[in-house]
């Protein structure tokens, strides 16, 4: 309608062409709107990263739980007289999760896989 507006009007019109007026008001649209974007954007990633925190701590507290009920059931395995010593993933899991070595380890592999995607010269 701008355009056209302009256009019907001949040289009596508001904003005659390259329509400089019609060119500025877009430009600061364009400018709030991804400033507007950009601050919705950091507060979705603000949210995502506490959602992420409390996962881990609920994964942690669960494998927290689930370590010790090994180490429960092998003691009731063991007073009952069942023979659990043949099953070698037991020891494994009956270990107490060290949020730290995690860390570590997941750390230590992205650096490998980043390093392994970057390409040679």
């Amino acid at each position: 309608m701008w355009i056209g507006e302009n256009l019907l009007r001949g040289p009596a019109s508001f904003d005659p062409y390259p329509f400089p007026l019609l060119t500025l008001i877009v430009s600061l649209e364009a400018i709030f709107l991804s400033t507007f974007i950009l601050i919705s954007q950091n507060r979705d990633l603000q949210l995502s990263e506490r959602r992420n925190q409390l996962d881990l701590q609920i994964n942690l507290l669960t494998e927290q739980e689930n370590t010790k009920m090994l180490t429960m059931l092998k003691q009731i395995a063991d007073k009952v007289g069942a023979d659990v010593t043949q099953d070698p993933t037991l020891a494994v899991l009956e270990q107490s999760t060290q949020p730290a070595k995690l860390v570590e380890q997941i750390e230590r592999t992205i650096e490998t896989t980043e390093q392994e995607a970057e390409p040679t010269p």
